[in-house]
């Protein structure tokens, strides 16, 4: 789905002009069936920002007065569900700041739903990029520019108990600079399914692995169901299309691996790894990242680029219910086949809801990316349905840009002549917070220098290594 087409399919958008105290929508640029995406601007630190509203289109609908009104109240207890999850979701992705993942910078509730805004990105999700410009995928893209990156960010979710469950093209977003955003896990859409008895219909055909069609106390999923996901991702841009449906691959496993395929362009080493990765049964497939670095050949400098620490507390939220329990890291059960195959017999059912309804939530978040800056430079927005937290106002305009520098044991910055102190993480990374301008970039050690220019125009996030 184009972002006209969200566009035009969006009948229950807030209209254009309408303000969040300091936040003005500005325009519909996504969504589905489980959200709105809005570019906005902030008055207050005047910068484009996106908003996502939770608007489950199945269970309400928009109002005279702009507020959320059920279907039906037979669907109370499922929106609920699904706007706390919605909520969870915000939670888990304001812990982190990755350069490579969503990140939230605020939450509130408003018009009997809820909202949280990120930093705006220009670009495309990774599904249009390679519909629109399929000469740019090739081998080299894949293990130069999207692994390293996305491994990273997936590995961050994994140490901290986690799991993504939804990665697809959908949640891919490609930056201007080519560089990959993993967006949003798709919470709220599980819990809709989970309560209304369709889950197999939330699921991506072709994208879940077979453990995640089974949500009972039997089921286990870890790591490598994330992996499946990206091994999915992999196996669509090389040959256009998803695997099989893993359920009906349990029944009777159609795959052809690609390295009896061979497609043009690809080495036997990566076709091999990706059909190792798309498994059918979890134990065949790497079981963490660091297996999947290994199978993939990238080594520790690839993987070490993307993965950077994890921020502070992040942002203020504003819970549904007056106690509202935190996200609990997923628990592994053990799987067993009998309940997989038992889904198998809604699949069909499932994958024809999902192709009807044009793809669901995925492309809601096309142009949401992690944000930069801390979540406390900017104030929450007011709100006439619960008190919000308000954040300090920021005596001065947050930088447009967060850049992530490669530094060596040793090295001095110069930034446009200027000695710069910049102190690496232990990622290898220093950070620096640069407004809009041009930058020669300068480090030196032992007599040596590796220089790049750089010239920072649009919010975003940038990482850097000087040769």
């Amino acid at each position: 789905m184009s972002e006209m087409d969200n566009k035009k399919s969006m009948p229950n958008a807030l209209p254009v002009g309408y303000r969040f105290n300091e936040f003005e929508i500005k325009e519909v640029i996504g969504g589905g069936g489980f959200g709105i995406v809005y570019r906005a601007w902030d008055h207050q630190l005047e910068r484009t920002i996106a908003i996502k509203e939770f608007m489950p289109s199945s269970l309400a609908v928009r109002s005279d007065d702009l507020n959320l009104a059920l279907r039906s109240e037979r669907f109370s207890k499922t929106f609920h569900a699904g706007l706390n999850s919605f909520i969870q979701e915000a939670r888990l992705l304001a812990r982190f700041n990755h350069p490579n993942m969503l990140h939230v910078l605020r939450f509130w509730v408003q018009n009997d739903t809820a909202y949280m805004c990120t930093q705006f990105y220009s670009g495309t999700t990774l599904s249009n990029m390679a519909a629109q410009h399929p000469e740019v995928i090739n081998e080299s893209f894949i293990l130069r520019d999207l692994l390293p990156p996305l491994i990273g960010a997936i590995r961050l979710i994994h140490n901290e108990g986690y799991l993504h469950r939804d990665i697809s093209l959908d949640n891919i977003q490609i930056q201007a600079n080519m560089r990959p955003v993993l967006l949003d896990f798709g919470s709220a859409r599980k819990a809709i399914g989970n309560m209304s008895d369709e889950t197999e219909t939330m699921l991506k055909p072709g994208f879940a692995p077979i453990e995640q069609y089974s949500d009972g106390d039997e089921n286990e999923q870890g790591a490598w169901t994330d992996i499946y996901a990206l091994g999915a991702v992999l196996h669509t841009l090389i040959t256009g299309a998803p695997p099989a449906v893993s359920v009906v691959r349990s029944i009777e496993d159609s795959y052809v691996p690609l390295a009896q395929r061979r497609p043009a362009g690809y080495s036997l080493p990566l076709l091999q790894a990706i059909d190792q990765m798309l498994s059918l049964y979890p134990a065949d497939r790497p079981q963490n990242m660091d297996q999947l670095v290994a199978l993939l050949q990238l080594g520790d400098a690839d993987s070490e680029e993307s993965m950077l620490a994890r921020s502070g507390p992040g942002t203020m939220l504003v819970p549904v219910k007056a106690e509202e329990e935190a996200e609990k890291p997923v628990t592994a059960r053990r799987w067993l086949l009998p309940a997989l195959v038992a889904a198998g017999v809604l699949v069909g059912m499932g994958i024809g809801a999902l192709l009807r309804s044009g793809g669901g939530e995925s492309a809601s978040s096309a142009s949401t990316a992690p944000a930069a800056e801390p979540a406390a430079t900017t104030s929450a927005p007011a709100t006439s349905e619960a008190p919000v937290a308000q954040a300090p106002v920021a005596p001065a305009p947050a930088p447009v840009a967060q850049v992530y520098l490669k530094l060596r044991q040793g090295d001095k910055l110069t930034l446009n002549g200027q000695e710069r102190a910049a102190v690496p993480s232990a990622n290898g990374f220093a950070s620096l917070k640069l407004p809009a301008g041009d930058y020669q970039i300068v480090i030196s050690n032992n007599g040596q220098q590796r220089q790049q220019k750089i010239t920072v125009g649009d919010e975003g996030v940038w990482i850097i290594n000087p040769q």
